[in-house]
């Protein structure tokens, strides 16, 4: 499978799971995959492949940014991340 029909797979799977779950998501691709907004509380999620890396532009807007950002890897992992491990169980 090409690389990049994974990743869509995993991003699409992505943002359905954070919907389920009562999030607003926009796919804004920069700087970050996903703009996410969970009880009025906006974050950004960048979806990476098991083994994906940050590109060095992210590395450095990550550098500077002050808000809540997280890197996921597949569906679980990001509803974990914006509502808590602790709402999951």
């Amino acid at each position: 499978m090409r690389h990049a029909a994974r990743t869509d797979a995993t991003m699409v799977e992505v943002m359905k799971a954070l919907r389920a779950v009562g999030c607003s998501v926009l796919y804004i691709k920069l700087p970050l995959d996903l703009l996410v907004c969970h009880r009025k509380e906006t974050m950004l999620v960048e979806v990476k492949e098991e083994g994906g890396r940050l590109t060095k532009a992210q590395e450095a807007f990550l550098e500077t940014w002050p808000g809540r950002v997280h890197v996921v890897r597949g569906p679980l992992e990001a509803v974990a991340a914006v509502i808590g491990k602790e709402a999951m169980a």
